[in-house]
């Protein structure tokens, strides 16, 4: 197991999903997390984390609220003194085809999964700039390479997602920040939960390993670019999806 022991990681929408399992993971590796997101079930998501004897709180945070960030990272600053690690994992889908698309579903998605990436970003960088160390990694698709029909807002921000990486890495570098993203496949999830199961089996038929992925899956790839041993690696997105790489 990677060691990331004494390390304050934020892990911006940790209630459920991937951002629980990346919280789960990291407190296992010796990290404090704070877990960041807009639902009440956080504070559920850290005290079920917690009983492992891990250290994690939840902190209520609207990614897209600049005044909701800045108050939580200042909490953290003043309590901890640093934050080490940021992960942007928030984000929403308001999947439609694009010819019925609203204004609202647009927005909504833009600014959840990549506006954000500009707030939380600015409130935690100059910290991990002055203390000459910090990884920053975000969260792409697999659809924001490949598309999908219904999913033109959704695969616009995670394409925009890795462009944010490739340039604000080249700006952070020198102040021992590394940024990356993780591009996560077919992954097994409340959503793919309530999918058909033909649906499934063509989906896993895709994927060069013969399965669907998890959290667990996930939050081992966030782990190892989270870690100092990933120092020399910055500018990327990791496709993690089991070989089905994107068109």
């Amino acid at each position: 197991m990677i060691n990331l022991k004494g390390q304050l990681a934020i892990v911006t929408g940790g209630a459920k999903g991937i951002g629980e399992g990346i919280c789960d993971i990291f407190c296992k590796a010796g990290a404090i997390v704070a877990l960041w997101d807009v639902s009440d079930s956080g504070l559920a998501t850290a005290e079920r984390i917690s009983k492992g004897s891990s250290s994690i709180f939840y902190q209520k945070v609207d990614v897209t609220s600049k005044e909701n960030v800045q108050k939580a990272v200042n909490e953290i600053m003043d309590k901890y003194g640093k934050i080490d690690i940021l992960i942007n994992n928030a984000g929403i889908i308001r999947d439609r085809s694009f010819m019925k698309m609203e204004p609202s579903e647009w927005d909504a998605v833009i600014n959840v999964n990549l506006n954000s990436l500009y707030t939380t970003t600015k409130a935690v960088l100059p910290h991990m700039k002055g203390a000459g160390y910090g990884r920053i990694i975000s969260a792409s698709s697999i659809n924001g390479f490949s598309g999908a029909f219904g999913q033109v807002n959704y695969a616009a921000t995670k394409a925009a997602v890795a462009g944010f990486t490739r340039a604000l890495c080249k700006e952070t570098g020198r102040f021992g920040v590394t940024v990356n993203a993780v591009a996560p496949g077919f992954i097994k999830s409340d959503m793919t939960d309530s999918m058909p199961e033909e649906v499934i089996k063509d989906g896993i038929a895709q994927i060069p390993v013969g399965r669907i992925g998890t959290t667990e899956d996930m939050a081992f790839v966030y782990l190892f670019l989270a870690s100092k041993e990933a120092g020399f690696i910055s500018g990327i997105t990791l496709h993690a999806n089991g070989g089905a790489m994107p068109m």
